[in-house]
């Protein structure tokens, strides 16, 4: 302590009376709060972006409107690494497209290479059907048809 006049009589006083207190409520209300927003993004994540089978409807359905409109390019980059290795641009049309204009009628749950994928039935204007194979790994995407008769 310092000696000396003072501006009060009895001296100064420490700034703090009491002993230090912490207390955990803020750190305790910021963690619950991440564990919250946490959980609320993990049950509301498939209400934002659809099912599985939403999706490769939703992407079958993309693909067909790009190749019914010869915009090759954006259907190419629908197609899986594996089908971009098969055909180029230029080919996706003969490959994928059937006669007439194709309407998705049906999806249902599969796998491909050991990915979950969905089979997408697709008609077909002469009433013919392909099912294309939709792998959603980095986002839905074609990775093959085959014809269902």
């Amino acid at each position: 302590m310092t000696d000396g006049p003072f501006l009060y009589d009895e001296g100064p006083e420490p700034l703090h009376t009491g002993a230090p207190r912490r207390s955990g409520k803020v750190l305790v209300l910021v963690f619950g709060a991440t564990v919250l927003v946490a959980v609320l993004m993990a049950v509301l994540l498939p209400l934002v972006k659809g099912s599985a089978g939403d999706q490769s409807r939703e992407a079958v359905g993309v693909f067909l409107a790009a190749l019914g409109k010869h915009d090759t390019e954006t259907a190419y980059q629908l197609l899986c690494k594996q089908e971009q290795a098969k055909v180029s641009p230029d080919g996706v049309a003969g490959r994928y497209l059937g006669p007439g204009t194709g309407a998705v009628v049906g999806v249902s749950d599969a796998t491909f290479g050991g990915d979950p994928a969905q089979h997408v039935r697709v008609e077909w204007g002469d009433g013919s059907r392909t099912t294309m194979t939709v792998v959603n790994v980095d986002g839905p995407h074609v990775c093959g048809v085959t014809p269902t008769g």
